[in-house]
């Protein structure tokens, strides 16, 4: 298989790409099915070495997409994209309309700095967060946003590789350096006009699903909250120097029968400094759970049952807005954290406790969770639950730590849970680790506008730290951030671009287009060179459709005794306007799973967009940079 002439290599990568661009629009295929279908044959044919095959796995950009989805999952676990979506909550308002222009000024601003890679990256999680909270489909403003991060390249030197690429260019031809802000006009034509089509194109992009709008089969942990209307019931209590409580344990104490209410979680201060890391130990109180001076005791219960115990056993009843890490204040009761969670669970028709009363089915015991109310029918049983016998159609509201919960939806002998807790406790955000992951962003932005260190760098460490100081739970947390299939499509599809390099389809491409459109005139060349570029930059990553085409029309703007800096400009702008497919950037790669994308999406609104820009820019060119 590895003897095909260079002629018939160069045909090969052609028909390979033509029919994984087919099997890309119909859909029939997974997209990074058909990515490793490809690298496989430019393997097996011999177009392709193994180290030249492997080569997008160990890729700059790839390496930066994983990292770049561990810190989006930091920013987003802890509450940091929720933050920041209410505030641009608080100036777009609620209007699809608004909040359009919104995400997308906000993006081209930060992509004129930093890589359109980074910036999506920032971005998608605070954009996803935000348009669940307007009710928005986040597909909606995701491939704007994308889009976006590439218009935003066009304003300044820096914005994006080709923009260097040809200001390398011109000054070994002996012309003038381009200046940081000499990308600006044409930019702001790119950016307006890229706005003002999306506000057209975003017909074509997803909306929510015709019945969206239901009760879902198992309902958030806010939600049942509510429902159960727990925080009516929800007390805390401070144990004083005084109480009879200390050094005692709750089944020494008897409290459920005595005050007929329930000790449901203990908070105990811990002695750390550092206000970022954990001050306040929760334990979910059982049995064997030790009262100590200066807990915070979760009582449930009627108001005058915990009052009374309050005054009988030397304890402090709080104000909810009275917080555990003294001095601050503000954070009220929550059943539910990053530790704790609760869940609903029924019995099974066999399940043994079937027919108990609560307060012998040692649940506490054995399942290391609290019964905090039953539904039995339309009806909650919220109180002296300790007496209620168990049916096998009653529901279980249950709390526990999110790993107990887990374990017991695991255990389906005796009750069945409703839901995914994991997929749950995966919601809460560490918002006590918001500034950390806010410092972690600014870090890397700052390492990536000053290049200091590489950009894969700089991303790396940043997703370390994000791990590190606990703003992801762990590595298992972290490998579950990244969208592995938007990482081995942009994987399989980087060799593509060897292949197409190597074999001299681009140059036959480039020259063939170029040579053939140069005796029409000027304004004929260059739109050749720019929809030259805009069409192999689908293919090809934009820095190496720059490298191949800026040497080519600079040569032949000179034969033709013309100004090289439109036909220079046109390659960098047609290299940067890529948006007909999802593997042509990392961003339109990483947003296409988070938006619901379908590769026709990209052909319905990427390639308008793509040809509308380019039309544009054939006009205004030549107005700025004469012939």
């Amino acid at each position: 298989m590895g003897s095909l002439t260079s002629d018939q290599q160069m045909w090969m990568t052609l028909c390979l790409l033509a029919a994984a661009s087919a099997l890309f629009i119909s859909g029939k295929v997974r997209s990074d099915i058909v990515a490793i279908g490809v690298l496989t044959v430019l393997l097996v044919t011999g177009i392709l070495t193994p180290a030249e095959a492997l080569s997008g796995f160990s890729s700059p950009v790839v390496i930066m997409m994983i990292g770049l989805f561990v810190v989006g999952g930091g920013i987003f676990r802890t509450g940091l994209a929720k933050m920041a979506s209410n505030k641009l909550l608080q100036l777009a308002g609620t209007k699809e309309t608004r909040l359009l222009i919104m995400v997308m000024l906000v993006t081209v601003a930060l992509g004129a700095f930093v890589s359109n890679t980074g910036t999506v990256a920032v971005l998608m999680p605070i954009v996803t967060s935000l348009a669940m909270k307007a009710g928005t489909h986040p597909g909606r403003l995701l491939m704007p946003v994308a889009f976006a991060s590439s218009l935003g390249g066009t304003l300044t030197l820096i914005g994006t590789p080709p923009n260097l690429v040809i200001q390398d260019a011109l000054t070994s031809s002996g012309f003038g350096k381009l200046s940081f802000f000499s990308f600006t006009p044409i930019g702001l034509v790119c950016v307006l006009t890229g706005i003002a089509a999306m506000l057209w194109l975003r017909r074509f992009l997803p909306r929510n699903k015709e019945g969206s709008a239901h009760e879902p089969d198992s309902l958030s942990s806010d939600e049942l909250v509510r429902r159960y209307q727990m925080m009516h019931n929800l007390f805390r209590v401070r144990v004083n120097a005084d109480s009879p409580l200390v050094g005692k344990r709750l089944w020494e104490l008897d409290i459920p029968a005595r005050f007929e209410v329930n000790v449901i979680e203990i908070r105990r201060k811990l002695s750390l400094k550092n206000q970022f890391l954990k001050t306040v130990d929760q334990e979910v109180a059982g049995p064997e759970s030790v009262v100590q001076e200066g807990d915070v005791l979760y009582v449930y219960g009627p108001y005058k049952q915990v009052r009374l115990f309050a005054e009988t056993c030397g304890l402090t009843m709080l104000d909810r807005k009275v917080e555990e890490r003294l001095p601050q204040e503000g954070e009220e009761a929550s059943y539910v954290t990053d530790e704790v969670g609760v869940a609903e669970l029924m019995l099974t028709p066999y399940s043994r406790l079937n027919g108990l009363p609560v307060s012998q089915s040692r649940f506490r015991e054995k399942y290391r969770v609290n019964i905090l109310g039953i539904k039995r029918k339309d009806q909650y049983l919220l109180h002296n639950l300790k007496d209620v016998t168990m049916r096998n159609d009653d529901i279980l509201f249950i709390q526990g730590k999110w790993e107990d919960i887990a374990l017991l939806a695991a255990d389906q002998e005796d009750v069945v849970v409703i839901g995914q807790p994991l997929e749950e406790s995966r919601k809460v955000t560490l918002d006590r680790k918001a500034p950390i992951a806010a410092g972690v962003m600014l870090l890397m932005i700052v390492l990536l506008v000053t290049e200091l260190i590489p950009a894969v760098a700089a991303i790396m460490i940043s997703a370390c730290l994000m791990v590190l100081l606990g703003c992801v739970r762990n590595m298992e947390e972290a490998y579950k951030t990244v969208n592995w299939s938007s990482v081995v499509l942009i994987g399989g599809m980087i060799p593509m671009s060897i292949a197409i390099e190597k074999t001299g389809a681009a140059n036959l491409l480039s020259e063939g287009l170029v040579g053939f459109l140069g005796d029409y005139g000027p304004m004929a060349l260059l739109a050749g060179i720019y929809f030259a570029t805009s069409i192999m930059t689908l293919f090809l990553s934009n820095t190496t459709c720059a490298v191949l085409l800026a040497p080519i029309a600079l040569s032949t703007a000179l034969q033709m005794n013309l100004n090289p800096y439109p036909f220079l400009f046109a390659v960098a702008i047609g290299a940067g306007m890529c948006f007909a497919v999802p593997f042509s950037t990392p961003p339109n790669a990483m947003v296409m799973a988070a938006g619901s994308y379908k590769f026709m999406h990209y052909i319905k609104v990427g390639l308008p967009l793509q040809l509308i820009i380019g039309i544009v820019m054939l006009l205004v060119i030549p107005l700025l940079w004469p012939f």
